[in-house]
């Protein structure tokens, strides 16, 4: 059998024209690829961290939540009571960055608040007249309750006729007249509907028999009344709180 024999060509490249790098060298990138990863995974924790620390302090930074979340946990609601009330005032806070005129009126502090946008331009006293439920011996009954929520004005009276109501003299404890008996600025001045019979109202003249808020609604002084009316109309908004 004939021998084989190796022929050389001396126009082929080596095919090992580089040489084989050593094991330290090796290991030196092993060892600086795990050491980059395990940096990466600790940068990506911290970013982790500091968004959800983000995140947590804008929900909780402002001023106005945390007064929100602490009045509410005092108070002793029904869970309608509840919704309405949160309601109100998250859409409230949504308010501070619009560009429009709107009520608010905080029943905590007695204060009835002219907002433009975030910017105050009023603030006035304000007098919540106490709920209560009234009946005749006919059998008629009125009932009034804490008003609360986000409402928009069903209308606004200046110098209005009122015809006084049943329930005014039960109230007082004062017999009914056989005859409706209409008052000249009864309810006051300055009168703005919102939804269910409830207002916002000027004080009521002598000559009225309603000597107090209405029940349920709110009184404010004439002069704050009548700073705000050019500005209101059946786009504002009213929130209770």
């Amino acid at each position: 059998m004939p021998e084989r024999r190796k022929v050389e060509r001396p126009d082929s490249p080596d095919r090992r024209s580089f040489s084989r790098p050593p094991l330290w060298l090796n290991l030196a990138v092993l060892l600086i690829a795990l050491a980059s990863l395990g940096l990466a995974r600790v940068h990506r924790g911290s970013l982790d961290r500091q968004f959800a620390e983000t995140i947590h302090h804008q929900e909780t930074s402002p001023a106005e939540i945390s007064r929100i979340r602490a009045e509410l946990a005092e108070l002793e609601l029904t869970r309608e009571q509840l919704e309405e009330e949160l309601t109100s005032r998250l859409e409230y806070i949504d308010s501070l960055g619009s560009s429009e005129f709107y009520l608010a009126i905080d029943t905590a502090r007695n204060k009835l608040l002219f907002h433009y946008g975030d910017a105050i331009a009023r603030e006035a006293p304000v007098t919540v007249g106490e709920p209560g439920t009234f009946g005749s011996h006919g059998g008629d009954e009125w009932s009034f309750l804490p008003l609360k929520g986000a409402f928009l004005v069903r209308g606004k009276e200046e110098g209005a006729a009122w015809e006084v109501p049943d329930w005014v003299y039960l109230r007082n404890g004062e017999p009914v007249p056989a005859s409706p008996r209409t008052v000249p600025d009864g309810l006051g001045k300055y009168v703005i509907h919102l939804p269910n019979g409830y207002v916002i109202h000027s004080a009521p003249p002598p000559s009225s028999p309603l000597k107090a808020p209405k029940p349920g609604s709110f009184m404010v002084p004439e002069e704050d009344l009548r700073a705000m009316w050019p500005r209101i109309s059946d786009k504002t908004r009213v929130f209770i709180f």
